[in-house]
């Protein structure tokens, strides 16, 4: 793991194809476009109104999406769709070898899929923007960008590529695959299940509280605001959050003992019971 600026080569115009069109997808096109980069897009729902105020290209047909001749084809679909939308790419299509990026928020899964399925000549970068429309909607500075060059043999492409990235003052993290899912697990998934918890528990603000409250009220209320089909591939598609959930539940258990524990010192027999 090492942290570097990663982009050393000259900004160059990229033609950019983008499979899956949602509400992320468009972010980050919006400063593609915004630095010169040529976008084509092509989705299962019609973007194409979208698009053309864009000033995007919008494909319904993926082998025509395939054969405009993209040097990074992009894929945003959900972690759920990745396997079955992957597995209906039209390969025979592409014009030249093609760098695959993904930006998905969990890695070892996408990575997997893509070496299973596409050619070996095309290249692979692997990567988590840890930032979204919300907390880069005043400029990407200081936000991490996290990536694993899988399998690139175009560097200078790959470098192109990153170097959106970078020249918007984003943190260029290098990791692998396998220890981004293990520290997302540690972090991104479990901020999402407490946030889940919180919201079944119906937590609300209260006219007393404290600011350790109110920062529990903002994860579930942040947390909620994504889809369930996100949270269920945070947990379906990262081998290391079963773990995360046990390592919960255990200690939730553990708190429960010692509370019980406490309450039988001092003999309380309200307490004890719960």
């Amino acid at each position: 793991m090492s942290s570097s600026s990663s982009s050393s080569s000259q900004p160059k115009t990229i033609r950019i194809g983008i499979i899956g069109f949602g509400p992320f997808a468009q972010f980050l096109a919006k400063t593609m476009m915004k630095q010169g980069h040529l976008i084509r897009v092509t989705s299962r729902s019609d973007y194409s109104e979208l698009c053309t105020n864009l000033g995007i290209l919008f494909f319904r047909d993926m082998g025509a999406f395939l054969e405009s001749d993209n040097e990074v084809i992009m894929i945003s679909t959900s972690i759920l769709s990745l396997s079955r939308v992957v597995e209906s790419i039209p390969f025979n299509c592409l014009k030249r070898p093609t760098l695959f990026v993904d930006v998905l928020s969990v890695k070892e899964h996408p990575k997997d899929v893509l070496l299973r399925i596409m050619p070996e000549e095309c290249d692979l970068l692997c990567t988590h923007p840890m930032f979204g429309p919300e907390s880069g909607k005043d400029g990407w500075t200081d936000l991490t960008f996290m990536y694993d060059m899988v399998r690139i043999r175009d560097q200078p492409l790959c470098s192109s590529f990153l170097h959106i990235f970078s020249s918007e003052g984003c943190k260029m993290l290098e990791m692998t695959c396998e220890e981004h899912d293990r520290l997302a697990a540690q972090s991104q998934f479990l901020t999402h299940t407490i946030g889940r918890i919180l919201s079944e528990m119906e937590v609300e603000p209260t006219p007393i509280d404290t600011k350790g409250f109110q920062k529990l009220v903002q994860v579930k209320e942040s947390s909620v605001k994504d889809s369930f089909d996100l949270f269920s591939g945070l947990f379906i598609h990262n081998r290391f959050a079963r773990q995360q959930m046990k390592n919960l539940e255990v200690a939730l258990e553990k708190t429960k003992e010692k509370l019980q524990e406490r309450s039988k010192e001092l003999q309380d027999p309200v307490i004890s019971k719960f």
